[in-house]
């Protein structure tokens, strides 16, 4: 039995910089869980602060806050925070100096979850495992095309994140990097055999399991395991990732409005059909379509009580309000000299 006051699978995004009447309503929700905050949600830190203020305080337990951090082109958050240079510029520092392109992946990946942590942000989406080959969505938003450089840089990424004290996200498993299609706005097929795919695009994933306590799942269509992409499929999600691989970590649905995740119907449909098939958590990231997922839903006990899952992705930040500045500065002192360096060879840092 659900309990009144249990949170749901849903995750949503919000329209402004401030909470309304409406947008209480709708965190109340029995199937709402948490919210994925945007750049239109931001205007400056203190109103930043103020509106993760007003998200803890609509429930109790309190909602779960994401974002999507990453650095470079998918970084929701910019002036007045430090300004992370995507994924595969780390990934070219290694192939230069591993020693360096580890240091700074993992000053990265602290950095970046010190900041959000320290304005209440539970949890970036981050970091991304998939390779970076033929997809025009991925790109540089990878470390590398090479295997064992994500995982070596990965590793040292999750590592950071973990030291600032949020938990970490890898996506999009079982890998979005070697197809070519945006899934965004495209239907992605991937149409190689199981052997290949685990001997390529899902190492990085099965190897840092480990460190993982999330995964997102790619809104992608791999025939030789099943017709449906993969968050709504059992078939990857149970007898793959739980089953052969183990994986206990949280299963994360990508956003239900992209495209490629229209393959099962409706946003009720979407939403229920990927927690069937064994995700945890399902975003649902523009907010005129989370009044329409939430006016069709069955009973809350449909959706059932996700305050577990929840509960294991709380941030606990590791550095104390009087530390933060001085952690920050060295961060940041690092980047700009290494910004320096790269600009001095021609290099563009920010996309």
């Amino acid at each position: 039995m659900r309990s009144a006051d249990a949170l749901g699978p849903i995750l949503v995004g919000l329209p402004g910089t401030t909470l309304t009447a409406a947008d209480r309503e709708m965190l109340g929700h029995p199937a709402v869980g948490g919210v994925v905050l945007f750049t239109r949600n931001y205007r400056d830190r203190g109103q930043l602060l103020h509106l993760v203020a007003e998200i803890h305080a609509v429930r109790e337990p309190r909602l779960l806050v994401c974002i999507d951090q990453e650095g470079g082109r998918v970084q929701r958050l910019r002036d007045g925070f430090t300004r992370l240079p995507p994924l595969r510029l780390l990934g070219r520092l290694y192939e230069e100096d591993s020693r360096k392109g580890l240091d700074f992946a993992y000053r990265h990946g602290r950095v970046m979850a010190t900041e959000m942590l320290a304005c209440g942000i539970d949890l970036s989406f981050a970091p991304v495992l998939d390779l970076d080959r033929e997809s025009c969505v991925i790109g540089d938003r990878a470390f590398s095309d090479r295997i064992e450089a994500v995982e070596a840089l990965g590793r040292a990424y999750l590592g950071g994140m973990h030291d600032a004290g949020m938990k970490t996200t890898g996506k999009h498993f079982p890998g979005h990097g070697s197809v070519a299609a945006d899934s965004h706005v495209d239907d992605v097929c991937d149409g190689r055999s199981v052997e290949q795919l685990e001997s390529s695009d899902m190492l990085p994933f099965r190897r840092l399991a480990g460190q993982l306590d999330a995964l997102m799942i790619a809104h992608v269509v791999y025939p030789a395991v099943d017709a449906l992409p993969a968050g709504y499929s059992s078939a990857w999600l149970r007898d793959i990732l739980r089953g052969r691989m183990a994986y206990p970590g949280i299963i994360f649905s990508d956003d239900l409005g992209m495209h490629a995740a229209r393959a099962v119907g409706n946003l009720q449909a979407r939403a229920q059909r990927c927690l069937e098939a064994g995700c945890d958590l399902a975003l649902v990231c523009q907010p005129d379509e989370v009044g329409q997922l939430l006016g069709g839903l069955p009973a809350p006990e449909a959706f059932g009580d996700a305050t577990r899952a929840i509960g294991r992705l709380y941030g606990r930040p590791t550095v104390a309000a009087a530390e933060l500045d001085r952690v920050l500065a060295a961060g940041i002192g690092e980047w700009t000299r290494w910004q320096q360096s790269l600009e001095e060879l021609g290099e563009q840092v920010w996309v």
